[in-house]
């Protein structure tokens, strides 16, 4: 069987392997009922979908000819590395700065993974975010995350 689109083979893959190892992880945790799910019901259900997704994506990249083959282009490692980068800074200093500086630090490092970086988009984007993010996660879900560092006595 011949690949006929390298894109979509090795997102195809990439899916599957994701999905099944989510799936796998997601067994560790109760499933409950319908009515009623446990922790692991959510993650199982959007695993299984995962790979489902990436079934059909492989399917695709086996059966659908494209042009040249669709190859694979050079993988950008600058952005790559800034985004993982910037996830792990803000996974260190999220209760020690609270999520008023994480955020925009978060949002600061990550706006450099880009090739146009205009200060007003970084605040712009740094100030909603941030306001949707208490929204969501302080007053919403109601989770206990530090809102101020604590150096401020947050």
């Amino acid at each position: 069987m011949k690949i006929k689109s390298q894109r979509d083979f090795v997102s195809g893959l990439m899916f599957i392997v994701v999905g099944v190892v989510f799936a796998v992880g997601a067994t560790n945790y109760s499933m409950g009922t319908s009515a009623k799910p446990g922790a692991g019901y959510f993650p199982l259900i959007l695993s299984v979908l995962m790979a489902i997704l990436g079934a059909v994506v492989l399917f695709k990249s086996l059966t659908i000819e494209t042009e040249g083959g669709d190859p694979i282009g050079r993988i950008a490692w600058r952005p790559l590395i800034v985004i993982v980068v910037a996830i792990a800074v803000f996974g260190a200093t999220i209760t020690w700065l609270g999520l008023i500086l994480a955020v925009p630090i978060l949002i600061l490092i990550s706006s450099l993974a880009g090739d146009e970086f205009k200060w007003l988009g970084v605040v712009i984007n740094s100030v909603v975010l941030t306001l949707f993010s208490w929204l969501i996660f302080v007053v919403g879900l109601k989770l206990t995350i530090p809102l101020w560092p604590k150096f401020f006595g947050g």
